[in-house]
């Protein structure tokens, strides 16, 4: 299988050939959710990048297994236990089941594989003994029962965030007085009695604790990849201190780990990152209420997955009324060559070029709206061979970027809050204007579309009956 696809390595800071561990297999990790609260759109921009990025590979031809943990158990969780009262494992469980109900309503792909942290104990574990026997991490001589990597022992270390260690901040995830160094960071955290519920601590032959958040997602991704695989990701803000540390103590375990480095950037509010923990998240069951979920989609992928999204509500407006433009030419092509059922073409060069360069969806849907243009002329000459070979190549590009809108997966959501009563009242209106036409009252019909056209809703005419849109 030739190479042509090119993809930015964050580790090496440049765009590079990607070349598979193992011909036309691919393997992937990227960090899920800590389940401490529900998804909000800056999570969810991570699954819709790598949901492109697994099908653009798929469509080439490859096998890909994508992994995708869950941390379960962290301090966030537990802190969400003792402010809500209830469990940190239903306080998880809740808040990965809205997990998958947003990859659902955003039509991502499930991943190949879902591991949650607290299933993967005894290969923590056993990663842990391994990096003690190396020389690479120590067990706390305050008696703590913590373990901590030694980031002295690792000359490598800060190679992928590029830092030196003497410039690094401490490391904040445990009590200092237990380190050799103020950075290093633990692998294992001792149960404290007084502190912690019981039910999150697991026998260890450091003593009853917990695993460290870094070492989670090591173990977890050499359990379902094996010790090398191909690409890790998730988003920019992991870069360090989370991956560094990974990839530390994977390589000190004697794991060479990824192979290729994928970070996508943030998506800010005011200027700054979406994040639980300053109060600005826009969750995604919020945010569809307002726009549909495939419009959703559509804004988080248009641009490129290394910019940054500045979110606004007039921008989330303009990409959902970019979308409906394309949606409308899908629909009205459809119907005219009877193609209502996926029937998907070859896509065009110019846009199998841009998913090529490093995913450059802005150049591969500039590609598309020029399809769509010709399209748009085929229908006005009413060339039904050529427009439906032109919509099958649409449909292929959109089905590439999880946006067709013909797709059952969109047929099966509910729209915005109060959308069936605007289909109940709309739909009634345009049965009193199809009464009105029968009945040659066509001023009565006139009076009706423009009534409706006053308040936004575009009322269109064709062979198979009236159809309406709201804008655009």
């Amino acid at each position: 299988m030739p190479v042509t696809l090119r993809l930015y390595d964050t580790a090496t800071r440049a765009p590079r050939d990607f070349e598979p561990l193992e011909p036309g297999r691919v393997g992937i990790y990227h960090c899920g959710l800590t389940v401490q609260g529900p998804p909000h759109i800056g999570h969810i921009r991570k699954e819709v990048a790598f949901d492109v990025l697994r099908r653009w590979l798929e469509s080439s031809g490859y096998d890909v297994t994508l992994v995708a943990n869950i941390t379960d158990i962290d301090d966030k969780v537990l802190a969400k236990e003792a402010e809500e009262g209830r469990p940190w494992w239903s306080i998880a469980y809740a808040n990965e089941r809205a997990l998958h109900q947003a990859y659902e309503v955003l039509g991502c792909l499930p991943p190949s594989y879902e591991p949650r942290a607290t299933g993967h104990i005894p290969e923590m574990v056993e990663l842990i003994g391994r990096l003690v026997t190396k020389g690479h991490a120590y067990a706390a001589a305050d008696g703590s029962g913590d373990v901590y990597f030694d980031v002295r022992s690792w000359p490598a270390y800060g190679e992928l965030s590029n830092q030196r260690v003497d410039d690094m901040e401490p490391a904040a995830d445990a009590d200092p007085r237990g380190k050799r160094d103020p950075r290093d960071f633990a692998l294992w955290k001792g149960f404290k009695k007084e502190e912690e519920p019981a039910t999150a601590a697991w026998p260890s032959p450091w003593g009853l604790g917990r695993p460290g958040w870094h070492l989670e997602c090591s173990a977890m991704a050499g359990k379902y990849l094996g010790d090398e695989f191909d690409i890790h990701g998730g988003g920019l803000d992991l870069r360090f201190p989370h991956h560094e540390n990974e990839l530390a103590q994977s390589r000190a375990a004697g794991r060479p780990f990824a192979r290729l480095w994928m970070h996508n950037a943030m998506v800010n509010l005011a200027g700054e990152k979406m994040a639980k923990s300053v109060g600005n998240s826009l969750l995604v069951s919020e945010v569809v209420k307002r726009v549909r979920p495939i419009e959703l989609r559509y804004y988080l992928l248009a641009p490129h997955y290394r910019s940054i999204i500045e979110f606004t509500e007039e921008s989330l407006r303009e990409a959902s009324t970019a979308f409906r433009r394309v949606e409308g030419y899908v629909v009205r092509a459809s119907e005219l060559t009877g193609a209502s059922t996926p029937a998907y073409g070859e896509v065009p060069q110019a846009f199998a070029s841009a998913m090529d360069d490093d995913l450059a969806t802005p150049t591969a849907l500039a590609a598309m709206q020029g399809a769509i243009r010709d399209g748009n002329k085929l229908l006005a000459e009413g060339d039904s061979q050529a427009l439906r070979a032109n919509l099958a190549a649409v449909r292929a590009m959109l089905a590439i970027l999880g946006l067709d809108p013909l797709e059952a997966t969109w047929h099966q959501q509910r729209g915005p809050a109060g959308s069936d009563l605007v289909d109940a009242l709309v739909s009634a209106l345009l049965h009193q204007r199809q009464q009105a036409r029968e009945r040659s009252d066509f001023a009565a019909a006139d009076a009706i579309r423009d009534r409706l056209a006053a308040v936004g809703v575009n009322v269109e005419d064709t062979p198979q009956g009236s159809r309406w849109t709201v804008g655009g």
